[in-house]
């Protein structure tokens, strides 16, 4: 049967998975019959939550004698670790774009990598059975974008179909309106390559993605580039400097068919594979023969820009909630996660009990912090810090940069642009992107976009859209202002009283209820002046002949303002943590003994002078 290796590359929210979907059900990969969940690819309880796409995952479809092997890809410059790994597996690309919003800063991200591999993307305009579609003015703004890539002549040559992968159809014209997806299969058989086959004989793959199976153990995935492999042989695992990590017997091969892993005897060069087997081989090792000894060469992967720092959840409070709170359980998790997770790295600190991990932006550490809470861990997360480097040369101090993307309600325009050059960013483009809305493209610093999106829905009542992605690195831009109102801190272990906290509200909005548990050093709510107020949250009325309880008396609260987990990160200073738990988000100082915060604050001020 013949081969077809693609992925599909977008913008976040752009319909990628959608489209596969579609290309399951009409390629005959479900039965008619058959129960699938919408966005079968989102299996992960996150991406359905939030509607995104976390892990690239693959899966197979077959169209008259082609088997076509499809990688679902992310679509947020977060997870662009997983999209880089994942082009050097595959022969062709679908670019899909929004027939609204046109190429967006993704888009210039993933259609980059994609060209400098040398690929030749085939272009779908999706979406574009929206009222404000269009189509073809987004088609000349696609080929704007694959000029100022440096996109060679052939990859300029790029088909462009138009889809509704909603509605299930793709034609040749936005008009001619179908009823499936026939011309895309085609286009794909057509346009795509075959896999390229060296005549090594030898097996050889690049390991490109690593996950965990509870009766397999360790799964790597990639495409063979030469020679075949059995069950049960004899292979090894290179690292990229050409070492030998490992040798094993291969236990299972898994072929992606449809939507499941079936097991197969041999898999041949061109495919893209499943091994099991392995305990050591991590991403980006070579799987081979052993009689090879020169691994294949792995893409490099763009730098981490931010980091936090994770830690043991020391609070009083610490246990009652989750069952893995020691430094131990959390070192080995974190370390497991960056075994397959090549865009993260951990490093241990002075501190043996805390851990820093550091990522591509803060989605993405959020999503790492979600996911170990469900999981039953207990931690203490620091505020997230951007990561320097220095010119080799000149030895400047240079910060990271991000081209941000802004859709605003014109209404609107004026206060965001206020915002985010008040942060250090600079304006660097401003037109009109029709329906009302304008669209303001920045240059800003990545410490001044943290915790900037709350005030960002906030300032445009919940209708802006801002992305943003990794640009380049450039030179230190000066202090940014940071928060400006203090908190209101525990000075009492125990539950807090609603008579306390009515009294409280006057000095600003609370972040706990009555009834719940609080600790001393614990953050109860924002105060409305610059400086941090200890109170006591516990204090109860004082009953006597003349003062009783009674009904004339009843307390009526303003609700709670709950912090989100991204909001709670991005919210607090250096000297205050996060502790976060399978049941609960508190925000809390960094030091619980206010002689101890007094102490380090007179140290941390006299360390700046």
């Amino acid at each position: 049967m013949k081969l077809r290796n693609i992925a599909i590359i977008a913008h976040v929210d752009h319909g990628k998975t959608t489209l596969v979907d579609v290309l399951l059900r009409q390629s005959g990969s479900f039965r008619s019959n058959q129960k699938v969940a919408e966005r079968v690819m989102d299996s992960n309880d996150l991406e359905r939550e939030r509607g995104i796409t976390i892990l690239a995952k693959a899966t197979s479809v077959e169209w008259g004698d082609t088997r076509i092997n499809i990688v679902d890809t992310p679509g947020h410059a977060d997870f662009g670790g997983e999209v880089e790994r994942i082009l050097s597996m595959v022969d062709g690309a679908l670019l899909l774009v929004d027939a609204s919003e046109g190429p967006m800063p993704q888009t210039k991200f993933v259609l980059g990598k994609a060209l400098r591999l040398g690929l030749r993307p085939i272009v779908v305009i999706n979406k574009v059975d929206k009222p404000e579609q269009r189509a073809f003015e987004v088609q000349d703004e696609v080929f704007d974008l694959f000029s100022n890539l440096g996109a060679d002549e052939y990859q300029l040559d790029f088909p462009t179909l138009f889809s509704s992968a909603k509605n299930g159809w793709a034609s040749e014209t936005p008009d001619n309106v179908t009823d499936n997806m026939d011309v895309l299969f085609d286009t794909v058989v057509r346009h795509v390559p075959a896999p390229t086959i060296e005549e090594d004989p030898n097996f050889r793959m690049l390991a490109t993605t690593v996950n965990s199976d509870q009766f397999l153990g360790r799964i790597l995935t990639g495409r063979i580039s030469s020679g075949t492999i059995k069950a049960n042989s004899y292979i090894k695992a290179l690292s990229r400097d050409g070492k030998e990590v490992e040798r094993t017997r291969v236990t299972k091969i898994l072929a992606f068919r449809g939507i499941e892993r079936t097991p197969v005897e041999e898999a041949s060069a061109g495919d893209i594979i499943s091994i099991a087997g392995f305990s050591e081989a991590t991403v980006a090792d070579t799987l081979c023969a052993n009689e090879v000894t020169v691994p294949i060469e792995a893409q490099p992967i763009d730098p981490s820009t931010i980091a936090v720092t994770f830690s043991v959840n020391d609070s009083p409070l610490s246990g009652r909630e989750g069952d893995k709170v020691t430094s131990r359980v959390v070192r080995d998790r974190l370390f497991k996660e960056a075994e397959g997770n090549v865009a993260i790295q951990v490093k241990e600190t002075a501190d043996k009990d805390a851990f820093e991990v550091a990522g591509r932006g803060e989605l993405q550490l959020a999503v790492l912090i979600e996911t170990m809470r469900r999981e039953g861990f207990e931690m203490s997360i620091s505020r997230p810090r951007v990561l320097m480097t220095s010119d080799p040369e000149t030895g400047q101090r240079l910060e990271p940069i991000e081209e941000v993307v802004v859709d605003v309600d014109e209404d609107y325009s004026g206060s965001v642009i206020e915002a985010i050059t008040s942060r250090k960013g600079e304006l660097t483009e401003m037109k009109p992107a029709g329906a009302g809305k304008t669209r303001v493209v920045f240059s800003a610093p990545s410490r001044g976009l943290i915790g900037y999106h709350g005030d960002f829905m906030t300032s445009t009542r919940g209708t802006g859209v801002m992305n943003r992605v990794f640009n380049a690195y450039a030179p230190y831009r000066g202090p940014i202002p940071g928060r400006r109102e203090g908190v209101l801190i525990s000075t009492e272990n125990g539950e807090a009283q609603a008579y306390a906290l009515i009294n409280l509200e006057d000095r600003g909005p609370l972040m706990v209820g009555a009834g719940e548990k609080v600790y001393p050093g614990m953050i109860l709510g924002e105060h409305n002046k610059g400086n941090d107020l200890e109170v006591n949250p516990l204090k109860a009325k004082q009953l006597t002949n003349f003062r009783s309880s009674g009904k004339d008396d009843a307390i009526d609260l303003t609700p709670p303002m709950k912090l989100t987990l991204e909001r709670a990160i991005a919210y607090i200073e250096d000297d205050e943590l996060v502790e976060v738990t399978p049941k609960s988000i508190r925000l809390r100082k960094r030091y619980l003994d206010p002689n101890e915060r007094k102490r380090m604050a007179k140290k941390s001020a006299a360390e700046s002078a």
